[in-house]
């Protein structure tokens, strides 16, 4: 099954905007969707839909950074790139504090936002691949049986086969076993593998601590 292409969502109240970003875009082959509000974008916004969106910072209703803290709320991935007005870059670095991917001031090259257009789907790409593989982990962690985890344990705490051997009351060739099927079930070629496949997925559960 192929994945789905890359979508820029458009989001800003201004119809010209809109259509002028859509169109530039559309011209180096991106596509490109539209919507006039934050409400609008979020009854139609698919999480496992890959992109970008290209984000209005001051709009009626519901604002750029009210869009982005609910975003945030729903643990959303996609980067934003926030468009802004001259008065408004204090509010686009307070939202580039808040996870937001970059922002332009208007006005602005074609270029420029084409640019970080492509950055934005090439970090978008990256994260949904490490979150990809993250699931793949933890699919082949679920697939141990409890003996297989505590040696799982054991192996990415650094102990040696003598020594899980006494910890768990069994005899080495025993443990000896049960380290080749963790090995085969994780699909880990080595130890350091094994390794950093577990604290990846620890770093991955642990809150990362918001900027001051």
């Amino acid at each position: 099954m192929r994945d789905p292409i890359p979508t820029v969502y458009i989001v800003d109240d201004d119809s010209g905007v809109r259509s002028s970003i859509r169109v530039l875009l559309k011209s180096v082959g991106l596509p490109a969707t539209t919507f006039a509000s934050a409400q609008e974008f979020l009854a139609a916004y698919q999480p496992s839909q890959p992109g970008c969106i290209v984000l209005d910072i001051r709009m009626p209703g519901m604002s750029g950074l009210e869009l982005q803290e609910e975003l945030n709320e729903r643990g959303a991935v996609i980067p934003v790139i926030f468009i802004t007005g001259h008065g408004d870059v204090p509010m686009a670095v307070e939202a580039m504090r808040h996870g937001a991917f970059d922002f332009l001031q208007k006005p602005f090259r074609d270029q420029d936002l084409i640019d970080r257009v492509q950055q934005a789907l090439a970090r978008d790409r990256e994260t949904r691949e490490a979150l990809k593989e993250h699931d793949r982990i933890r699919a082949r962690i679920a697939s141990l049986t409890p003996r297989e985890r505590e040696v799982l344990e054991l192996l990415t705490a650094g102990k040696a086969n003598k020594m899980m051997a006494q910890d768990l009351g069994l005899s080495q060739r025993t443990v000896e076993i049960h380290r080749a099927h963790v090995m085969e079930k994780m699909g880990a070629k080595s130890v350091a593998q094994l390794v950093r496949m577990v604290m990846e997925l620890e770093l991955r559960k642990t809150p990362q601590p918001r900027a001051p």
